[in-house]
């Protein structure tokens, strides 16, 4: 009677044992995978846009996201995101920088805001110039901010024997139209193109040639002249 007693006992332990042991092993695994779900969070990253030098403030966010001159891709850790932090430059679309900011800092949606006005839109090298048109000259109110023209003028040149004759001469292709109010045309320009429209406005007539934006350009621009007698 006693020895059942006592191996009753003995295999009373050993499950007490073998379950505690279990428990042990499923506790020690349970701790591993939450510490290296931990430790992966902790040393995730995001890939945030970083300003590389310093964008002044009123900076087009549209000439921001068509260039990486201006940031780069950093991948920083979760726990150091700021609020807000831009991840895609088309986030970047339509709004401008609302005040300087600093290299090597985060680019974030406070830190931009809505364009207004056309400088935001030109590039960093180009100009804004107006032209005033009648109705024929802008082929009838149809160009509007976005649309893409030619750029031609007429004015006198030389024929045969110093005689001057009229001509009409193509002097730009494809400039973009920044906008339109009544008469007047603003167009994205180079400087160098802004002082020969100036020029061109002041003592020349302007005509623009409305374009689609898949055309090719001239290779050799037309000018016209008048036929004179021989």
């Amino acid at each position: 009677m006693e020895n059942i007693s006592s191996s009753k006992l003995f295999t009373t332990r050993q499950g007490t044992i073998l379950l505690g042991v279990i428990a042990a092993v499923i506790a020690a695994i349970a701790l591993l995978v939450f510490l290296s779900q931990y430790r992966s969070g902790a040393n995730s990253s995001v890939g945030v846009l970083v300003a590389k030098k310093t964008i002044p403030q009123g900076t087009s966010g549209d000439v921001l996201a068509k260039s990486t001159g201006f940031y780069t891709v950093a991948q920083i850790p979760k726990d150091n995101v700021l609020s807000g932090a831009i991840t895609d430059s088309s986030t970047l679309s339509g709004k401008v920088a609302l005040a300087d900011i600093n290299p090597n800092s985060q680019l974030t949606e406070a830190q931009f805001g809505a364009a207004t006005g056309v400088v935001q839109k030109l590039r960093p090298n180009d100009r804004a110039v107006v032209v005033s048109l009648g109705s024929p000259q802008s082929v009838g109110g149809q160009i509007v901010a976005g649309s893409h023209v030619d750029f031609w003028v007429t004015t006198s040149g030389q024929g045969a024997g110093g005689v001057s004759r009229p001509i009409a001469k193509l002097l730009f292709q494809d400039m973009l139209v920044l906008g339109v109010s009544g008469g007047n045309v603003t167009m994205e320009a180079s400087p160098r193109q802004a002082g020969q429209i100036i020029y061109a406005a002041t003592n020349d007539q302007i005509w623009l040639a409305l374009r689609n934006t898949v055309s090719r350009d001239l290779v050799r621009p037309p000018v016209i002249a008048s036929v004179t007698g021989g």
